[in-house]
């Protein structure tokens, strides 16, 4: 059983996704961020950076309960657990991890700050919101040309997909259109249309 920190975010509900995707037996544990939740004592002992989502593996190495903060970090966790969606041959394994550190290191960042000046900052602040807005629409079109000819992100679907999947379905959050961008159109329907997906989209927290 795995326990899941848990709110309904982007970060979030990649390992949702994942969870589903992969079969996992797991719990959910709501952390209200609108409340607070993250920066009590109990949840700062799992994810000491005070953010979700972060998951407790009640079988975890050995046989040992084990904790695990940052979303990267659980999907690739969680990716090695069990074989599925992150491969063991080198080559395959580089590509899905370029993809997930790109989501990590840019996509998601750059519009967790275009949805924050765009949607919640209490002063709207023009230079900020271009700014997040225009390296967005570049981001975008880094994705719309890599999934030119294939399907998902690094050829077959894999933990990336997971992560970068839930930033885009709040497209219309950053000031996007899709029909600018149809290579990641129809990459979202694609996803949405999973099974596993639908299942996980549907906690609604």
């Amino acid at each position: 059983m795995i326990d899941l920190y848990y709110w309904g975010t982007p970060n979030g509900q990649k390992i949702t996704i994942a969870l589903e995707e992969m079969a996992l037996q797991y719990q959910v544990f709501p952390i209200n961020i609108s409340e607070n939740d993250q920066f009590q004592p109990d949840f700062l002992n799992i994810s000491p950076n005070n953010k979700i989502p972060a998951i407790v593996d009640q079988d975890g190495p050995n046989h040992q309960s084990i904790s695990v903060f940052e979303s990267g970090a659980i999907l690739q966790y969680l990716g090695r657990k069990t074989g599925l969606f992150y491969p063991s041959n080198e080559q395959d394994r580089v590509e899905v991890e370029q993809w997930l550190m790109w989501q990590m290191g840019g996509f998601g960042p750059m519009l967790g700050q275009n949805h924050h000046f765009s949607r919640f900052a209490p002063e709207r602040i023009p230079y900020a919101t271009e700014r997040y807005i225009t390296e967005t629409k570049r981001l975008y079109g880094v994705l719309n040309k890599q999934l030119i000819g294939q399907d998902y992100v690094a050829g077959e679907y894999s933990i990336a997909d997971m992560a970068i999947f839930p930033w885009v379905k709040r497209h219309e959050w950053q000031n996007i259109d899709l029909d600018d961008y149809p290579n990641v159109k129809s990459y979202l329907q694609r996803i949405e249309n999973r099974p596993a997906v639908q299942k996980a989209l549907a906690i609604k927290l």
